[in-house]
């Protein structure tokens, strides 16, 4: 009896290797059980449907198409990505402008409420949609900056940039990407956000309109 047991403590399962593409033909009642990308998966054929479910060995879960659920409650962290609407009009020259977040106000500095976003959560620019009407000069290089007022001080710090050269086309929407910026544009939560635009010459003489949004991942905790 004794021997018996220290057997089957000592007893390890052998490692099963599968050919790839196994489980297309499992049979009827079948099951086959696989490693795809660090996850455990198990097949079966039943009715003749093929049905898979994965296990998980760090607590972390996958799907690996649309998940479809009747309700939804987060009880701890999550991330999505949030849209903010800019538009404004104005005659810019070269001038460092603060777009609005709220409003079509925008402003020469970011203590101001309409130019400001007091942050809730830890955010990255994920990227700016800028679509401005048609350029006098369309080559005007346009730099396009985020900045940060901390919790606790009204300091102006400079998170990331990033300068357009290319020439604009009328009427047409370029995206400015997070990789697109000379530094990671992340800002905490409490802090103050904005966003500047500046163009290197007046790039026409007259007000025009400025379609602008951003779109920010955002990590949530409850």
């Amino acid at each position: 009896m004794i021997r018996n047991l220290r057997r089957l403590a000592n007893f390890t399962e052998q490692p099963q290797s599968f050919n790839e593409g196994g489980h297309s033909s499992l049979q009827e009642g079948g099951s086959f059980i696989t490693i795809e990308n660090g996850r455990l998966a198990i097949y079966k054929k039943h009715k003749g449907l093929k049905w898979k479910s994965y296990m998980s060995s760090d607590g972390n879960e996958y799907v690996d198409k649309k998940l479809t659920t009747h309700s939804l409650e987060y009880t701890n962290t999550f991330i999505d990505y949030r849209i903010y609407k800019h538009n404004f009009s104005d005659n810019i020259g070269t001038t460092e402008h603060f777009i609005p977040w709220q409003g079509t106000g925008e402003q020469t500095g970011m203590d101001d409420a309409t130019s400001t976003l007091l942050v809730p959560f830890k955010m990255t620019c994920h990227k700016i949609l800028f679509r401005p009407e048609s350029f006098d000069t369309p080559t005007a290089n346009f730099t396009f900056k985020i900045k940060r007022q901390d919790s606790g001080d009204a300091t102006v710090d400079e998170v990331a940039s990033f300068t357009y050269t290319d020439t604009f086309a009328d009427n047409t929407t370029i995206e400015v990407k997070q990789s697109d910026f000379n530094n990671t544009p992340t800002v905490s939560s409490g802090a103050k956000a904005s966003i500047s635009i500046q163009a290197s010459v007046n790039p026409h003489g007259s007000s025009k309109d400025y379609y602008i949004t951003s779109v920010w991942r955002t990590e949530v905790t409850i």
